[in-house]
C-alpha cells in the first residue's frame, strides 16, 4: 500500500449525514475500505442532498465529523489512505 493520505473536504458548508436513512449504518466507518466514486455522506445545504464521492480507492483513517454535525465549505470530513 503505498502512502498517500487523501483529505476529503465539504464542497459546500451544510448539515453532514453518515447514513442514508436514520434506521441504517453509516456508509463508511474508520478502516473500512472505500472504491473511488463510492458515497462516503450525503451533505444537505437549503433542502437539497449532495453525495460527497471518494476520490480513490483506499482505507478511511480517520472522519472527523459525526453524523448531523454542521461543516463549512473546505473542512475535511474524513482522510483516506489510497
Amino acid at each position: 500500500m503505498s502512502e498517500n493520505l487523501i483529505s476529503v473536504m465539504s464542497p459546500l458548508s451544510g448539515v453532514l449525514y453518515r447514513k442514508p436513512a436514520p434506521d441504517q449504518p453509516p456508509f463508511v466507518e474508520e478502516g473500512g475500505q472505500v472504491k473511488k466514486g463510492a458515497t462516503l455522506c450525503l451533505l444537505e445545504t437549503m433542502k437539497v442532498f449532495t453525495k460527497v464521492k471518494s476520490p480513490v480507492d483506499g482505507t478511511v483513517t480517520e472522519i472527523f465529523i459525526g453524523d448531523e454535525e454542521t461543516v463549512g465549505k473546505n473542512q475535511v470530513i474524513m482522510k483516506i489512505q489510497s
